[in-house]
């Protein structure tokens, strides 16, 4: 199992502790906006989930709450002209896609469980529902094969929730378009059903992206 040094307290609560406050126009948030970032990384500790985002560049992990997730104004694409896309909106919108394919000047999301030994969970099977997204428009994820055809894999705009299935030791890059630019939170679930047990255990976090910031 790899080491990872986690950040142990936000910044807002390390003011705290010293009396001190953050100024008005201050985010308490880490601002990631570029580079190989799981999104949602999975690990499985003292019996229970612990759902973060994994820096991979820097190798240090934060708690959902402690980040924002910025697809920066070059993340702007138009939605083709393909019926295949029909699900991003009408052809010649605007959307901002985080890539699947890295981009050196974007963030880079992943949805890794690498942290997870095998065995641990029946058939090393995970489970990640997308139950809730919120913003001014809708959140797709989605992958595309060499021939540029996509597979949705979750998409707000026809209902929630949505699973991405994945494993133990198991690493997923895809696309992540949302269609307006704001702020997004979106509400992820994450389970498994134990091997030694057949207890299905289950944790549930919030991420937050800035979107055409």
């Amino acid at each position: 199992m790899r080491t990872i040094n986690r950040v142990a307290l936000p910044a807002v609560a390390v003011l705290a502790l010293t009396g001190l406050s953050l100024p008005a126009d201050a985010s308490p948030n880490v601002t990631l906006d570029q580079g190989h970032v799981d999104v949602i990384g999975i690990a499985f500790e003292d019996g229970a989930f612990n759902l973060h985002i994994h820096d991979e560049e820097h190798g240090v992990e934060y708690a959902p709450s402690e980040v924002d997730l910025v697809a920066k104004p070059g993340s702007e694409i138009a939605v083709p002209d393909n019926p295949q896309y029909g699900f991003l909106g009408t052809p010649g919108s605007r959307a901002w896609v985080l890539p699947q394919v890295q981009d050196p000047d974007l963030l880079w999301p992943g949805i890794g469980a690498e942290e997870i030994e095998p065995g641990v969970f029946k058939d090393d099977a995970l489970k990640v529902d997308v139950i809730d997204v919120t913003g001014p428009a809708d959140l797709s994820v989605f992958t595309t094969d060499a021939f540029g055809s996509p597979t949705v894999l979750v998409d707000s705009g026809n209902g929630l929730p949505d699973r991405i299935n994945t494993a133990a030791g198991g690493h997923l890059h895809a696309n992540w378009a949302f269609e307006a630019a704001g702020t997004y939170k979106v509400k992820v679930k994450v389970c498994g059903t134990l091997a030694a047990t057949g207890k299905t255990v289950s944790a549930v976090a919030t991420y937050i992206f800035k979107v055409n910031q």
